[in-house]
């Protein structure tokens, strides 16, 4: 069986799909990609100037891209609000959800709404995205995908939730890593939730993009100002990572590969699952904990206001 590549991807002219984060990094070669293949992309960024400039940049490349640029702040619930509202006035279908956008190992800050900014916008943000959407995914003929981007170091990962927020002991690749198992307990969670619901037309994947040489490493060792790791991570990009538009295609596979099912994680087949072609990925027993699951999903409605009108699944659908 051949690699999988974009060319691969199906014929999806005239289908919807949101990316978000899709100005930089993986967002923006996934953009592109869907451009390419004639979907009608959402590019949901927190800058409106940095995302027209990366339409632009995909137009020159896909003449026709068809491509409107959103605001979205996942680090404002307000903002997320606002997005939604405006997203499902101008449209009545949405084939693919694509929560890309991302923080790393930044020093420690908080939301507009208190949270710590990993779990606040890595987890939280997409959460409240993707419940306001639901009913419009929900809606849309045929099947539509929730793809939630995770990372290998959800591994490392365990969720505290006596201290969530990381208000009284904060260390960044500890909150990143609980922000990228969240990711995926969600993801999972969320295709048990709508199974259990019998909705057969909304399917929920995580999936990773191994090792890529993306923006995101970058800004954690910017904002602490240091540039001795910063010259590191450049190095080390070099040498080991594969680029942005190989690691996106993980989060490609996951919102269009037909053979693709609930629940499945996607990541890169090569060398430790850190490059390569996409193909089915194996997440951590902890991602897979449904209890875990259910106690982030009820807390995450709690803090974000926002509800699911979905039963909760049985441990069993998690096993």
């Amino acid at each position: 069986m051949s690699e999988w590549t974009t060319v691969q991807m199906p014929d999806l002219s005239g289908e919807t799909v949101i990316v978000t984060g899709a100005n930089s990094g993986l967002g923006f070669e996934g953009a592109r990609a869907f451009a390419d293949a004639g979907v009608r992309v959402v590019m949901a960024c927190r800058s409106v100037d940095r995302g027209e400039s990366a339409a632009a940049e995909i137009r020159r490349d896909v003449p026709d891209a068809d491509l409107s640029v959103m605001e979205l702040d996942l680090a404002d619930l307000d903002s997320v609000a606002t997005f939604a509202e405006a997203f499902t006035d101008a449209h009545d279908d949405l084939r693919a959800l694509c929560n890309n956008a991302g923080v790393m190992a930044i020093p420690r800050s908080e939301t507009e709404d208190g949270f710590e900014m990993q779990l606040g916008v890595n987890h939280l943000g997409h959460f409240a995205l993707t419940g306001h959407l639901l009913d419009t995914l929900r809606g849309t003929d045929g099947e539509s995908r929730v793809v939630t981007q995770s990372s290998g170091l959800h591994e490392n990962g365990e969720i505290d939730f006596a201290d969530l927020q990381s208000e009284r002991d904060y260390g960044k690749w500890d909150a990143y890593g609980q922000s990228k198992l969240a990711n995926l307990l969600f993801a999972f969670e969320l295709d048990r939730r709508l199974d259990a619901a019998g909705v057969d037309g909304v399917t929920s994947v995580g999936c990773h993009p191994g090792y890529a040489d993306t923006n995101l490493q970058r800004r954690g060792p910017e904002q602490a100002g240091s540039t001795l790791r910063l010259a590191m991570m450049k190095v080390a990009n070099a040498v080991f990572a594969q680029d942005a538009a190989t690691g996106a295609l993980p989060m490609l596979y996951a919102a269009t590969e037909p053979g693709v099912r609930g629940g499945e994680y996607v990541g890169p087949s090569g060398f430790m699952n850190m490059r390569g072609p996409p193909a089915a990925d194996t997440p951590s027993r902890r991602s897979r904990d449904p209890d875990r699951a259910r106690r982030l999903w009820e807390v995450s409605e709690e803090l974000t206001g926002v509800t699911y009108d979905l039963p909760e699944a049985t441990a069993a659908a998690g096993d």
